[in-house]
């Protein structure tokens, strides 16, 4: 998606460690325009999936599903990384480390949410090495509903969370997968599908 490239380009942060920094238009502060066309662009890749129910784990990617749920006409529902009061009755669980925080979270879906006639996309706002794609995907096949897919917004294609999900037979589509990057330079894949 040639619109996010260049944003990230002119807008994103390389830190040391490999983190990509883009809070100042995706995960932090929301550039509401570039969010509704990469809702409008999953929208067209998945465009043949029966989804029912959009599924994230938060807090990054809670905005962008629901802007891309608003093209499917579909709730999203989104695992929390923290036991609450107001989360009761039977839940799903799995452990998902973060990437960026270095932290291992227990992951909790509320089972009322989500259930066996359900036909699920995931959406996040980047893949490293899969953790959290991994957590969600448990999550899915523990309530026996359908995996559509998994639409990313960035992936890191130089760490093996992609590699790892497309293996799995998951369609997996990342608006920018970026190859290489360095405090100086960023290098996009180029992929077949515009």
């Amino acid at each position: 998606m040639e619109l996010l490239k260049q944003r990230i380009l002119r807008d994103g942060v390389v830190k040391p460690g490999n983190v990509l920094k883009v809070d100042s238009f995706l995960n932090h502060q929301m550039d509401i325009d570039l969010i509704n066309e990469i809702g409008k662009e999953f929208k067209r890749r998945f465009s043949g999936c029966p989804v029912t129910k959009i599924l994230t784990i938060e807090a990054s990617g809670i905005g962008i599903a629901c802007i891309t749920a608003q093209y499917f006409h579909v709730p999203v529902v989104f695992a929390k990384k923290a036991q609450s009061i107001n989360l009761d009755g039977d839940v799903y669980t799995t452990k998902v480390e973060s990437f960026t925080h270095k932290k291992v979270y227990d992951v909790i879906l509320s089972k009322k949410y989500l259930t066996a006639d359900d036909h699920v996309l995931l959406i996040d706002d980047f893949l490293a090495n899969g953790c959290a794609l991994l957590g969600l995907i448990d999550i899915v096949k523990e309530s026996g509903a359908v995996l559509e897919g998994a639409g990313i917004v960035i992936e890191k294609g130089f760490q093996s969370g992609g590699r790892t999900i497309r293996e799995m037979g998951i369609h997996l589509e990342s608006l920018a997968i970026i190859d290489s990057m360095t405090e100086s330079s960023l290098v996009f894949r180029q992929t077949d599908t515009p």
